[in-house]
């Protein structure tokens, strides 16, 4: 929880759960129209400098009210302070973009369709699907959609941003060397930039309906049960009344696809670096002492190759009665890929009406790109005071905690996307059959501006459905997107600014509902499973999402976009399941299917596609083990977060001990693993073996076993639970004699799998040899324009996507 001290800045309290602050001294603030900003901090992590060789700063910006101040503490957290929410917003957007500057304008040009503008007319086509997805409501009932000060915020943010954009003016130093290397500007901010991004939401199932369809159309169900696992999973797949599968094409989602990817898939090659002399000096992108990422390494090829692990998130809370503190003890680690700079942002941010530390949107098991997906940041004011991580291009918190509330997330699997098919009228393509008539698109005619080229002027089409993403006026067809996005209230986590001031549960679950005032209407985008604890001792389970209402089918395949499929509004949030202080005494989420057994799961539909169970019931087995004689700690925490104990590869191994192989090395090989615990640290040999084992082979061999090898050319691997379900259970899944047909593929694959990583197959004893499969890599966009390996660094990590 939050610290008693945090309003005594230059204190550097020593008890648990405090930070130490360097404390610096400035010169006396300006009078007027300029307010002015203290910054102070280490210049390096852990750094023992005297006081007088710490570095400081103060700035002069216009736009402030009162003076305000940011301490950095030694791990680079900033600590900033302010006198009423419009400034400490104001700080936070300054701080993000002295930190950021360069990531968060690509994130907003990438989200916004500007990117031709700086690189060129081949970035078109994605600004014009970013501009179709963008938010074009009305952006006062947006601003209502988040609560009272939403607006307020929002100015603050985008103003401290265009602060520092004005500092770089003046001392062009200031200016992070991409913009240099790349040779353009950042664009100042205005605050409805910040709620009209909306493509970098997590958000479903769009891309899953186009494959269900492709694949029910070119096989049959059975095939597209192994690609993807439903929950429930007796749950029938409904061809809707109307849909011809035949008209989907492969490319439908090519503009969708365009406008929805990651800022840190923009890519650069040469020909974008106007200034290469700026890029000489490695230490502008390296750890400083112009190390290269170039380490040498003797990790086979197929080490090289495993560099990227799904993305995936856990959370839990631990009641009172269980821990050694007496008081709830949260969790959170949001598995997301690591950028550099970081996509979420850990700040504080203080100011008279808040004192807010925690993370939100700028996590192991995936690469780690440069600039990173969070930021922490500590944001105080006197309404609130919170601690977290957040994202670097928006205000506020949403993972953290602000001395009375703790909160965090997981995705929750709501269906928040369809895919609408429609007939368009051979005379006129702008026109789709809509009940008995022809309804008329709305076409909006923009002007993009292009680097080195003249201007052009782009259509953009949409239906009453959404945004149009593929025409074929020969086939008289054409596809939109109806997607929670294009209502008020739903830009990806900026919803935290309504609950990171929570003081109790209750009042996190009113916030989380849209319950605090008139207009709000909670938490919209994306889903999440958020877990929340206060210091009365409560602890909660609150999913949050916009939730459509699909009378009369269940959102897993595309839809005529005729009329007879629409949604009726959505569900009141309060209509979501709910858990408040459960008798077992904790709660764990882990995006996996956790809708209660008397939950409805079809009045509505809520989704179907939720992730494999295996993290889940690993925490589960853990916090099981607790109860009143065996107390949980902060450290049991700790320890868990870092657990690499992997459930699938236990259920492989459990299988294997069941096999008689007939090769020696194979006896060896089986043995050894059976013997071992699952648990996937960096320096075990076992976890090695398993991984390349599972990953590489058994899993294909079971999916082309299942649905033969053109189907598996098809849809890959099929999903995980399908196929340890068929390891476990052979009978379920094989025809003739199935344990035989299970345990010759585990010892075929395993001896491939041999083959692969033993510089001599013949002698098992150098399984205890093995390199490591995973490792975690630090790379920026820019790295492989410097001659260097494409990575900044590479460490070496235990555990896996399923850990």
């Amino acid at each position: 929880m939050a610290d008693d001290n945090s309003s005594h800045h230059g204190e550097e309290p020593d008890q648990l759960g405090t930070w130490p602050l360097s404390r610096r001294e400035f010169g006396g603030l300006t009078a007027g129209a300029l307010g002015a900003i203290q910054l102070s901090g280490l210049a390096a992590a852990a750094t023992k400098k005297a006081p007088e060789q710490r570095e400081s700063a103060s700035y002069e910006v216009a736009g402030l009210k009162e003076s305000a101040e940011i301490l950095v503490d030694q791990w680079g957290v900033p600590h900033m302070y302010a006198e009423d929410v419009e400034d400490i917003a104001f700080v936070q957007g300054f701080n993000a973009a002295r930190d950021r500057l360069w990531q968060i304008d690509l994130w907003r040009r990438r989200s916004s369709g500007e990117l031709s503008e700086v690189f060129g007319d081949e970035w078109i086509e994605h600004d014009r699907g970013a501009r179709l997805f963008s938010y074009r409501g009305d952006i006062d009932e947006e601003w209502e959609a988040y609560g009272p000060d939403a607006e307020t915020i929002a100015t603050g943010f985008a103003n401290g941003v265009n602060a520092f954009i004005d500092q770089t003016k003046e001392d062009p130093d200031l200016l992070p060397v991409e913009f240099q290397a790349l040779d353009y500007e950042p664009r100042r901010w205005k605050p409805e930039d910040i709620v009209r991004m909306r493509v970098h939401a997590i958000t479903l199932n769009v891309s899953s309906e186009v494959e269900r369809a492709i694949t029910l159309r070119e096989f049959d169900e059975d095939v597209e049960r192994v690609r993807q696992w439903l929950n429930p999973d007796d749950w029938e797949i409904e061809i809707p009344d109307g849909l011809d599968l035949e008209l989907i094409p492969e490319d439908v989602l090519d503009v969708f696809e365009a406008a929805t990817m990651s800022h840190t898939s923009v890519s650069f090659d040469e020909d974008y670096i106007r200034n290469p002399e700026v890029l000489d000096d490695l230490s502008v992108l390296t750890n400083g002492d112009g190390s290269s990422g170039k380490e040498t390494s003797d990790k086979s090829d197929w080490a090289d190759e495993k560099e990227e692990i799904p993305s995936a998130s856990n959370n839990w809370v631990v009641g009172p009665e269980l821990t050694e503190t007496g008081r709830p003890i949260l969790a959170n680690d949001p598995h997301r890929a690591h950028n550099v700079p970081s996509l979420r942002y850990i700040a504080h941010i203080s100011s008279p009406e808040f004192d807010v530390i925690g993370a939100g949107e700028p996590g192991p098991h995936r690469a780690h790109n440069v600039p990173s997906l969070r930021y922490i940041a500590h944001i105080s004011s006197p309404e609130f005071d919170v601690i977290g991580a957040g994202e670097p291009g928006l205000p506020g918190i949403s993972i953290g905690h602000n001395g009375n509330t703790a909160f965090g997330l997981t995705i929750f699997y709501i269906d928040q996307q369809d895919l609408y098919v429609y007939e368009t009228n051979p005379d006129d393509p702008n026109e789709y059959r809509y009940e008995d008539d022809w309804e008329s698109m709305e076409v909006e005619t923009e002007t993009f501006e292009i680097r080195d080229g003249d201007d052009q002027e782009v259509e953009l089409k949409f239906t009453q459905h959404g945004p149009v993403i593929y025409e074929d006026p020969d086939e008289n067809i054409a596809f939109a997107v109806r997607t929670v996005w294009t209502d008020p209230g739903t830009t990806a986590y900026f919803g935290g600014i309504g609950y990171m001031r929570a003081e109790n549960i209750d009042e996190f679950q009113d916030a989380m509902e849209g319950e605090l005032t008139p207009g709000m209407q909670g938490w919209g985008a994306p889903p999440e499973n958020q877990v929340a604890a206060d210091t009365d001792g409560n602890i909660g389970w609150f999913p949050g999402g916009r939730t459509p209402v699909r009378p009369n089918w269940d959102g897993l395949l595309p839809v005529p976009g005729d009329g007879r499929y629409e949604w009726d509004g959505y569900q009141h949030q309060s209509n979501l399941p709910r858990e408040v202080n459960p008798d077992r005494g904790w709660i764990a989420t882990a995006n996996h299917f956790n809708l209660p057994d008397d939950y409805p799961v079809d009045d509505p539909p809520i989704g179907f596609e939720w992730v494999a169970p295996y993290r889940y019931q690993r925490i589960a087995e853990v916090l099981s083990e607790f109860d009143e004689e065996n107390k949980h700690s902060l450290q049991d925490s700790t320890d868990l977060q870092t657990d690499f104990l992997s459930i699938p590869i236990r259920i492989i191994t459990e299988a294997l001990a069941e096999t008689d192989p007939d090769e020696d090395r194979l006896v060896e090989a089986r043995d050894w693993l059976t013997a071992w615990d699952a648990v996937l640290d960096a320096d075990s040999g076992e976890a090695a073996l398993a991984e390349v084992w599972f990953e590489k082979h058994l899993q294909e061999a079971v999916t082309i076993e299942l649905v033969g090898k053109e189907a598996f050319d098809h849809i890959g691997t099929g999903d995980v639970r399908v196929l340890l379900e068929a390891i476990e259970e052979p009978e379920q899944r094989f025809g003739n004699d199935p344990v035989a047909t299970r345990d010759e593929l585990l010892l075929s694959t395993l001896a491939d799998a041999l083959d692969e990583v033993l510089r001599s197959p013949s002698n098992a004893s150098a399984m205890i040899q093995l390199p490591l499969v995973m490792s975690c890599y630090f790379r920026h966009l820019l790295m492989h324009l410097m001659r260097l390996r494409s990575y900044l660094a590479r460490i070496e990590m235990s555990g896996h996507g399923v850990t």
